[in-house]
Parts: structure tokens; sequence; C-alpha cells
């Protein structure tokens, strides 16, 4: 665990290097090509920023971005009119796992849905990423449904 230095903050539209550092380690590869991307990227993260009920949010260690995740809260009309939420791109970079900061990624998500008023928060992961199922099993998520995707370009 980290003895201080982390801290979670919403993204700013500076951060887009960070993220797209932070990204790359989520999928191994590159989430966008830097040059030619370059503005469409820009003016994605504009959108999301923008997005009422989203929520981008950084890890930093020592002023460091180290992580990310997305929170997205979604109205609803079932539960009492109650929102429910998704987590997407949970990521922290590898020589900082295991220090708690996915923890706080997750927990503060978890308090943003709260305060939203949501009934659920959700997110899904691949089956063969062990490390992750117990970070999310020890901030209370249960594994006790079956989740199915299809992509609709090449991943």
């Amino acid at each position: 665990m980290l003895n201080g230095g982390a801290e979670i903050r919403d993204a700013e539209i500076s951060d887009l290097p960070h993220l797209f550092s932070l990204l790359k380690a989520l999928h191994g590869s590159p989430p966008w090509d830097e040059e030619s991307d370059q503005d469409r990227a820009h003016s994605a993260l504009r959108d999301i920023l923008g997005t009422q009920y989203r929520s981008l949010m950084i890890a930093t260690y020592n002023g460091i971005p180290v992580g990310s995740l997305d929170l997205l809260v979604v109205r609803n009309l079932t539960r009492n009119i109650s929102p429910w939420s998704a987590v997407e791109n949970i990521v922290v970079l590898p020589e900082y796992r295991r220090r708690g900061i996915g923890k706080m990624l997750l927990e503060s998500a978890i308090g943003k849905a709260k305060e939203a008023g949501c009934y659920k928060i959700q997110l899904v992961s691949a089956t063969r990423r062990d490390a992750a199922h117990a970070l999310y099993e020890s901030t209370g998520f249960d594994a006790d449904v079956s989740g199915f995707r299809r992509y609709l370009i090449d991943p």
C-alpha cells in the first residue's frame, strides 16, 4: 500500500498524453495513432469531459498520472427511477499496481455513483484477469452474473 502522495482527480484536457500512455498500458497497444488521430482524440476528450453524468478520473502519485477510470451514470426508468452506473477502462500503470491505487479509483467511482443515487454500479472484465478480479471483489463487486458483449469494430 502507498503511504501517501496518491490522489484522485477529474481529468483535464491537458491529460490527453497521460491518457494515451495509460490506455496503452491497459490494452498493450496504442489506443490511437499519436500523429494522425491527435485532433480526433482531443475532440473526443473534450466531449467526454463535457458530458453530463460521466466522470473520467485520474489517479496521481506525487503528481504523476498513474491510473484512470471512466464512470458513466445512466438515467433509468426502473428501480424507482434510480440511475445505474458502469465503470470502463480502469487501469493503473504496471509499476504502480498492487499499491492501493486501483482501489482508490474504484472507491471514488462508487462514491460518485452513490452521490448520483445509483442503485448499482457494474463493470465487465475478461475472465483471464485474475488480479483485477481480486481487486473488484475487495471493493464489494460480486461476480454473480454472466456478461456478454459484441464488438462492433475490431478492438
